[in-house]
């Protein structure tokens, strides 16, 4: 399980050090077997998988019905984008140029973990997104008074 946040720079080739808080995680959980994809729902996050849980939501996304153009995009988007990654020596990841321009990530970018997965947001974006503040619905609210926080 992953959690955290780690704000990190980019090397000039677009590589990310793993934050060492993730490194041994990461080596238990999938031996460094990493895939790398755009996020399904923001421009400016990719998500990043143990292998294991890619496979996953992989077969889960392939499942779904050709004929919908709006699944084919999700393919398309997740599956067909996908990179399988293992970091160097100096536990650094390359993120690929096509996902980087996407993604608008140029040097500053922010690490989460997410549970069994990490998103890699641009530092600016993810700073806008947590000032737009969502309306949450009576279900959602409902859904959370159900949570111990």
């Amino acid at each position: 399980m992953f959690y955290g946040e780690v704000a990190l720079n980019l090397d000039a080739k677009g590589r990310l050090a793993i934050p060492s808080m993730y490194r041994q995680p990461i080596v238990d959980v999938c031996q460094n077997k990493l895939v790398l994809t755009y996020n399904a729902y923001e421009n400016d996050s990719l998500w990043l998988y143990p292998e294991a849980e890619w496979e996953k939501v992989r077969d889960s996304v392939m499942s779904l019905s050709t004929f919908d153009p709006m699944h084919r995009n999700l393919q398309r988007r997740l599956v067909g984008s996908a990179y399988h990654l293992m970091p160097d020596k100096g536990s650094r990841i390359l993120l690929p140029i096509t996902l980087r321009q996407v993604a608008s990530m140029e040097k500053r970018v922010v690490m989460l973990g997410l549970g069994s997965k990490f998103e890699i947001w641009n530092e600016d974006a993810l700073t806008q997104q947590r000032h737009q503040v969502p309306a949450i619905s009576g279900e959602a609210s409902d859904a959370m008074k159900q949570l111990v926080l």
